[in-house]
């Protein structure tokens, strides 16, 4: 007897959801702040930096829009010839996406973050086989935020925009998913605080690789 799946459509966040990017990302941020004459920060504050725009994070932490833009551009450089690669999967996110795809469920990358880093990543890991399409954002884009990214993907979906969920670790991505009527089941195991992710009501919460299998598979 043929198995029926909650979801016909996964939309996947990339950090924090499908890899660890803590490591590239932190030692890019505090390059680029001593860069132009910042402290560096603390990995707890650094924490929160995984999900927002990079730009806007910036931005909060100088207090100058064209410092900010300084900024970013001392991160590309290092997180792209770098930082970028000191990054890790999520250990079972290989097989989770097997098994998806081997159960007919169409899957899709939507992150908010800058598509070259994204296709780099997902192609060094050999991740990128699993996904139909990504949405990220353009690297002149300032402004794309995670509500805009989903919505780059509601045309591919079709008739199965219905049937489809977003996963990721952040409010950004519920408030994103939710913008599109769209379910969300938060990640614990990310970077999102977990009082957050609950209060904001997803779909559910899943606290590990395995929780989330249970809940789009199993």
């Amino acid at each position: 007897m043929k198995r029926h799946y909650r979801f016909r459509a996964i939309l996947f966040d990339l950090d924090g959801t499908l890899t660890d990017p803590f490591v590239g990302i932190s030692r890019s941020v505090n390059y680029a702040l001593t860069q132009i004459g910042h402290s560096p920060l603390g990995d707890e504050e650094l924490r929160g930096w995984i999900g927002p725009s990079l730009h806007a994070s910036f931005e909060q932490v100088l207090g100058d829009p064209r410092l900010a833009y300084q900024a970013v551009a001392h991160y590309r450089q290092r997180y792209w010839e770098i930082g970028m690669f000191e990054n890790s999967v999520f250990p079972g996110i290989p097989e989770l996406l097997y098994d998806l795809r081997a159960a007919g469920i169409r899957l899709f990358v939507a992150t908010s973050k800058i598509r070259p880093p994204t296709e780099r990543i997902l192609a060094h890991f050999g991740l990128r086989t699993y996904f139909e399409a990504i949405a990220a954002v353009d690297p002149d884009d300032r402004d794309g935020n995670k509500a805009m990214v989903i919505a780059s993907l509601l045309p591919r979906l079709g008739i199965d925009r219905g049937w489809a969920v977003m996963v990721g670790d952040t409010i950004y991505d519920i408030s994103g998913a939710r913008a599109h009527r769209m379910p969300c089941i938060a990640v614990t195991y990310g970077y999102g605080a977990y009082r957050d992710l609950y209060l904001a009501a997803p779909l559910a919460l899943a606290d590990s690789v395995t929780a989330l299998r249970h809940l789009v598979l199993e």
